[in-house]
């Protein structure tokens, strides 16, 4: 399964990332890259005794310059992605008697869950080249998502991600980029379901990127 979803976000980068001479793509990126994110709500900054949840994300990118402003440069980033999920209610007594069969709730949620989500996600880059080949990078995201399961966090079906990214990009080679950050990141609907408490994690991410001619 995990190797089909992938395989479906490779052949959407490509349809639009190249086209043949005669055809042009509707648009075509500057750079198509790859980017892997472990993240977890057990962290010192955020760490919740509540519940556990922690992700594997894979995401497939491309960038687009949207320009500069004095030492600045400006991409978009558009990056479909998969995340793999693992998420487990520690204390029962977060879903409380006034909901509707809350003891089958709490049976339901304290047992580990193993969820997918499915997002496309915009990050707006901004980047200050310190050296020739190192730039440092913050990024921006939102992103629409599909979660395949409910818990008592976060309703199943539609939500929203959101990430704040810093981050160095590194040219290892002629037009190869490696890039290695870490990353605030949250999940929640904006209440358009129920419950949306949401999760928050902090992760560490690592990157690859290709500029294209």
């Amino acid at each position: 399964m995990k190797k089909n979803i992938i395989a479906f976000l490779l052949l959407f980068i490509a349809y639009f990332s190249f086209g043949q001479d005669n055809k042009k793509p509707f648009f075509k990126p500057t750079k198509i890259g790859f980017l892997y994110n472990y993240g977890t709500n057990e962290n010192f900054i955020n760490n919740d005794p509540d519940y556990t949840y922690d992700t594997n994300t894979y995401k497939l990118q491309a960038f687009y310059k949207l320009g500069n402003w004095k030492n600045f440069d400006f991409e978009l980033i558009v990056q479909p992605q998969v995340q793999f999920l693992n998420h487990q209610l520690l204390n029962e007594q977060f879903v409380t008697p006034d909901e509707e069969n809350y003891q089958d709730k709490r049976t339901e949620f304290t047992k580990e869950k193993i969820m997918n989500l499915y997002a496309l996600e915009f990050g707006f880059a901004v980047k200050k080249q310190i050296t020739a080949k190192l730039d440092f990078q913050t990024t921006l995201s939102l992103g629409f998502s599909v979660i395949d399961k409910r818990t008592e966090r976060l309703a199943k079906g539609f939500t929203f991600i959101e990430n704040l990214s810093f981050g160095f990009s590194h040219e290892t080679f002629s037009n190869s980029f490696i890039y290695l950050g870490t990353n605030f990141g949250h999940v929640s609907n904006l209440n358009f379901q129920k419950p949306n408490n949401g999760y928050n994690i902090l992760g560490l991410e690592v990157g690859y990127s290709y500029a294209l001619n």
